[in-house]
């Protein structure tokens, strides 16, 4: 069985991801969809920040902008939601962003538009 870096967590998130998805299937925005996964982690004990703030830093300064995770869980995987038709070159991208802010080296990226959940995990 492969074995990688926070694989029990990440597997943990997908479980619960798939858990919303199944009861509100696809159609909702990402923010209900957000919403129901607070919950999820709330009541499963997984210690998590949404819409966690990261500076962008650019030599020796720090820029003006910001960006905002959707859910940084473990203090260590940025989860990334979407509602989407599916997903694109884009949105990988986004997430990689995201990690390089955060300087995290794991992300999930997640599509709840589509008819059963899709996934990928994203590594700096």
């Amino acid at each position: 069985m492969e074995n990688f870096y926070l694989k029990d967590e990440t597997y943990k998130i997908i479980g619960l991801c798939m858990e919303v998805h199944k009861i509100l299937g696809r159609g909702h925005s990402e923010n209900t969809y957000g919403d129901a996964l607070e919950y999820e982690f709330k009541i499963n004990n997984i210690p998590y920040e949404r819409e966690k703030k990261y500076t962008i830093e650019y030599k020796d300064i720090l820029l003006p902008r910001y960006y905002f995770s959707d859910f940084t869980v473990y203090d260590e995987i940025i989860l990334e939601l979407k509602a989407i038709e599916s997903l694109s070159s884009s949105e990988i991208k986004q997430t990689l962003n995201y990690l390089a802010a955060s300087k995290n080296k794991i992300g999930l990226l997640i599509n709840f538009g589509e008819d059963s959940l899709k996934y990928k995990r994203i590594i700096l």
